[in-house]
């Protein structure tokens, strides 16, 4: 799928100043929000971005980018 984003120029233009690769940020942005939403797994974190698993994990973690667990999960994670 390919999705059209449309910016104002002036905006595009500071975010190209600042990002340098626009459509690679907002793929990113979209790869974080999507984990963190539980939409996107990691394995599909690391197909969108073309990371290793390693290098999946190191991304997910810089934008503090965590699945939700609590309590009841590790009490679940430590009867298995």
């Amino acid at each position: 799928m390919n999705v059209a984003v449309e910016l104002p120029d002036d905006i595009a233009r500071q975010l190209e100043m600042t990002w340098h690769d626009v459509p690679r940020r907002v793929l990113e942005a979209i790869a974080v929000e999507g984990y963190r939403s539980g939409a996107l797994t990691h394995g599909q974190v690391q197909r969108l971005l073309n990371l290793s698993w390693w290098e999946t994990e190191a991304f997910l973690k810089e934008r503090q980018a965590y699945l939700p667990y609590d309590e009841a999960d590790l009490e679940q994670d430590c009867a298995a």
